[in-house]
């Protein structure tokens, strides 16, 4: 914390969560043991925390801390009570309160003025807004003493999410697991959990690599947490990616504007663009077709099993070019 001296109040905020957290480490080892209260907004309103700094005002034997995560989920009222008490804050309590204050109209200036606000930021990207996650993951595996690609990183945020704590947890076992050697995409996909929404890219993955086996097998698995419909949804969309992508290689764009003009990042780009070429044009546009037809047949155009309609289409928009046509 800036200075020696405590100040009555610090806003913690940030897309930086484990930077977040460690500063909030930091401040809590400023204290004595019993001397912390921690609470959470959701059922701590703005009222209930000047209570408990007010309470601290009672006791004795040195300053005290009221920490407030998730503040993002305050109300108008909440705000304006904490803002009141920053007014004239208690002597030897400290509050600090973390969390998203962008939708919390004065709290960050109330804090500014009667002590710190400290933001702790994911990089932005060098082109628009949006922020650089593998940037961040590269930059945390330098910490820890490995260099990692940008393909790695990239793979690393298309798996494990944006959220930067699990980012860092998952940083972590590929640094342990990695034992002073490197980190590559394989090591990656073997050991990075990934997230429920991102776990169909199995499914994709074998879909553009004419994987039949590998597709059904994934398909088989999606199934087991989605119904058909949503399976078959999310397939025809990456599908009508690819075909996007092809295009406008055939307008001779290369990778990296392909990925500016539809919004992807590079490691998407790069694999939609390598799966592209698995496929003709006449594939791709009979595959978007066939697609169509199943959403059809799984919105009530079918009498068959919604699975097993899924499981037909699949296989036709997947074996392999030249392959007979003629039933699964």
């Amino acid at each position: 914390m800036p200075g020696s001296e405590l100040e009555p109040v610090y806003l913690i905020a940030g897309s930086d969560l484990p930077k977040i957290a460690l500063a909030l480490r930091r401040l809590r080892a400023r204290f004595a043991e019993g001397s912390v209260e921690h609470l959470f907004a959701e059922s701590s309103p703005g009222e209930a925390v000047v209570a408990a700094m007010n309470a601290l005002g009672l006791f004795g034997g040195g300053e005290r801390l009221v920490v407030v995560e998730g503040i993002e989920r305050w109300k108008k009222a909440d705000v304006e009570a904490v803002t009141r008490y920053l007014e004239s804050p208690t002597p030897g309590a400290v509050l600090a309160l973390a969390g998203d204050p962008s939708r919390l109209a004065g709290l960050e200036a109330a804090c500014k003025g009667a002590g710190s606000v400290l933001v702790f930021d994911v990089p932005a990207r060098a082109r628009g807004r949006s922020l650089d996650y593998p940037a961040w993951v590269r930059a945390q595996f330098s910490r820890a003493g490995l260099q990692v690609d940008q393909e790695v990183a990239e793979r690393l945020v298309e798996l494990a999410g944006d959220d930067t704590l699990a980012l860092q947890s998952e940083v972590d076992k590929l640094t342990a697991c990695a034992g002073g050697g490197t980190v590559g995409i394989r090591e990656v996909e073997l050991l990075v959990a990934p997230m429920q929404e991102t776990s169909h890219f199995a499914l994709v993955d074998a879909w553009g690599s004419r994987d039949v086996g590998g597709a059904l097998a994934a398909c088989e698995s999606r199934l087991r947490e989605d119904e058909a419909f949503v399976v078959a949804a999310r397939l025809a969309d990456y599908v009508g990616r690819v075909r996007a992508v092809q295009a406008l290689l055939d307008q001779d764009l290369g990778v990296r504007e392909i990925a500016e003009r539809l919004g992807l990042k590079d490691y998407p780009a790069r694999k939609q663009a390598a799966q592209a070429a698995n496929y003709s044009r006449e594939e791709l546009d009979g595959a978007l077709v066939r697609l169509a037809a199943l959403d059809f047949a799984l919105k009530g155009g079918s009498r068959l099993a919604p699975e097993l309609e899924l499981e037909r289409a699949l296989l036709e928009v997947t074996r392999p070019a030249g392959h007979p046509s003629n039933g699964p």
